[in-house]
């Protein structure tokens, strides 16, 4: 299957996990006669983006959250990528983890952000995910019925390593809940998801939080989609909202046919390795 309908969720993010669930839940009900293939939550759609907030939101993997996202993807048969949420280990450390849930309701993919955002932009955000955070040490990618996606979060997609990693694992299409903020929004944003879909010759579909002018942490919104040759299929404003758009992968394999990039690297004079505990071994 090449087609894939997606509808990226443009939402609030409520201070209360009932009313998450809730909004949620009435979101994706109202996307099942539309008959999408795979539903996109925001970068802690359940979390206001608060460093003190993720130790007292945190859930473990199997929480009360996983189990609404997991068992929503089931009643509607369809993908959900559950945005991120702060997810608590056995040894309570804290991560900012992205979940995907196939159509039976089957975790299919966990990503724990690697990258922590930690920042401090002259004039504009400072921002410390460390003050709460621990870093994943994953490179994610997951199979589906239409190929091999790849999965990471927000400031993770800075790195052209990671998108390089996922691509060389066959990543067609790498789904990035994310929210930037109002300094790096209007700088970054497109720029970068223009040339990771670009360099790496992926779909690349990011989706952010709606934005709240009053919130702490207010997001940029303008959730996006580009394609294998770095152009904009998608992209929202910065109000609530959903969007609903289908991406043809069999884009990804003619574009690398016309502009090999990936087999025109130099790996006589580079090498790009994942280290121990990645998931897999060395990529040449």
């Amino acid at each position: 299957m090449s087609k894939l309908k997606i509808a990226q969720c443009q939402l609030p993010v409520p201070g209360d996990k009932s009313e998450t669930l809730v909004l949620v839940d009435r979101t994706v009900r109202e996307l099942v006669s539309r008959k999408v293939d795979l539903v996109a939550l925001p970068e802690m759609f359940c979390c206001p983006y608060k460093t003190e907030n993720f130790p007292r939101y945190a859930e473990e993997e199997g929480g009360r959250i996983w189990e609404a996202c997991s068992a929503l993807a089931q009643k509607y048969n369809l993908y959900l990528s559950a945005g991120s949420m702060p997810e608590k280990d056995d040894s309570g450390r804290i991560y900012n983890t992205a979940y995907v849930f196939d159509r039976g309701g089957r975790q299919i993919a966990k990503h724990r952000k690697m990258h922590l955002f930690d920042i401090d932009v002259r004039g504009g955000q400072r921002f410390r995910e460390s003050e709460t955070l621990s870093a994943g040490n994953t490179v994610t990618t997951f199979e589906t019925e239409f190929g091999t996606f790849g999965l990471c979060i927000c400031y993770d997609f800075r790195f052209p390593e990671l998108g390089r990693l996922m691509a060389l694992r066959g990543a067609q299409l790498i789904l990035v809940p994310a929210a930037f903020n109002m300094t790096t929004g209007p700088a970054h944003w497109e720029t970068m998801f223009r040339s990771q879909a670009l360099n790496n010759q992926v779909f690349a579909v990011g989706t952010a939080p709606a934005r709240e002018e009053g919130a702490y942490y207010v997001s940029w919104g303008h959730s996006i989609i580009t394609d294998p040759w770095g152009q904009v299929v998608s992209l929202m404003d910065e109000k609530p909202g959903i969007r609903i758009t289908e991406v043809d992968l069999s884009r990804v394999q003619e574009v690398r046919d016309q502009l090999p990039l990936l087999r025109h690297r130099r790996t006589d004079v580079y090498v790009l390795e994942e280290k121990a505990g990645s998931g897999k071994g060395a990529i040449e």
